[in-house]
């Protein structure tokens, strides 16, 4: 499972499906998902998700690039589903994050651990 979850962290603006994560894990897809889900506390493909919105929040917070462009660099397939799931996630939109997002004198150390988005979506 942690071979599986490193290769998400690593490549998580590739497409990546469960049957290609399993066979980093070495086990069937529906034996891996079920046990990422148990290891993890969330499926394969809202760690992914998750994974593609931090970096997206780093994104928002250290460039001036489109948000257009942040979506498709993270991974997602079109604007609508990463506002979406952006939203989801952090609670806010990618624009409404950007704005508020600029902690001007705060490290960023801090900024990334206050905004880090939670497993469950607390």
């Amino acid at each position: 499972m942690l071979r599986a979850r490193d290769a998400m962290d690593r490549a998580y603006a590739q497409p990546l499906d469960v049957a290609a994560l399993a066979r980093i894990a070495q086990v069937s897809p529906a034996h891996f998902a079920r046990t990422f889900r148990a290891t993890f506390g969330e499926t394969p493909h809202r760690y992914l998700q998750r994974r593609r919105v931090e970096r997206a929040m780093f994104l928002l917070r250290a460039t001036d690039r489109a948000v257009t462009d942040i979506c498709f660099e993270v991974g997602f397939g079109s604007p609508g589903t990463f506002s979406r799931t952006f939203h989801a996630i952090v609670g806010r939109s990618p624009r409404a994050y950007r704005r508020e997002a600029v902690a001007t004198g705060v490290p960023t150390c801090f900024t990334m651990a206050w905004t880090r988005p939670s497993a469950h979506g607390d």
